[in-house]
C-alpha cells in the first residue's frame, strides 16, 4: 500500500518542475523560484512518505515474526507436554514392575544429593 504523501508529493513534484520550467521559458524568476520551491516540497513528502511506508513494512514484518515465534513456542510447549506425559508413564511402569530395585535407585539418587550438597557447605 502506497502512502498518500508520496502521491501527494510525488504531484507536488511533477507541478513544480513545469512551473519552473514554464517560469524559465517565460524569463518569469517569479514562477522559476515558486515552481523550485513547490518541487522541492514535493520532494520532501515524497521521502516522508517513503519512509512512512518502510516503517509500516517494517512493522508488519515484525508482526510476521512474532506470529511466527509464538507459533514455535506453542508447538515446543505441546511436544514437551507430551513428552513429560510419556516418561511419566514410563517411570510409573518401571516403579509399578520393579517396586524394590526403584526404591534402591531412589534411596541411591538421595544419598547422592546428599553428598553433593554436604560437600559444598565445607
Amino acid at each position: 500500500m502506497v502512502d498518500t504523501d508520496r502521491i501527494t508529493g510525488a504531484a507536488k513534484e511533477l507541478g513544480g518542475k513545469l512551473q519552473g520550467a514554464v517560469g524559465d521559458l517565460t524569463g518569469s524568476h517569479r514562477d522559476s523560484a515558486e515552481g523550485r520551491f513547490r518541487e522541492a516540497q514535493g520532494a520532501a513528502e515524497n521521502a516522508y512518505g517513503q519512509a512512512k511506508d518502510t516503517v509500516r513494512h517494517a512493522a508488519d514484518r515484525a508482526q510476521d515474526y512474532a506470529g511466527e515465534a509464538q507459533d514455535h513456542a506453542e508447538d515446543a510447549y505441546e511436544r514437551g507436554s507430551h513428552y513429560l506425559r510419556r516418561g511419566t508413564r514410563q517411570v510409573s511402569h518401571q516403579v509399578a514392575e520393579y517396586p524394590l530395585a526403584s526404591l534402591v535407585i531412589a534411596g541411591l539418587v538421595g544419598f547422592g544429593l546428599g553428598l553433593l550438597v554436604s560437600a559444598n557447605r565445607d
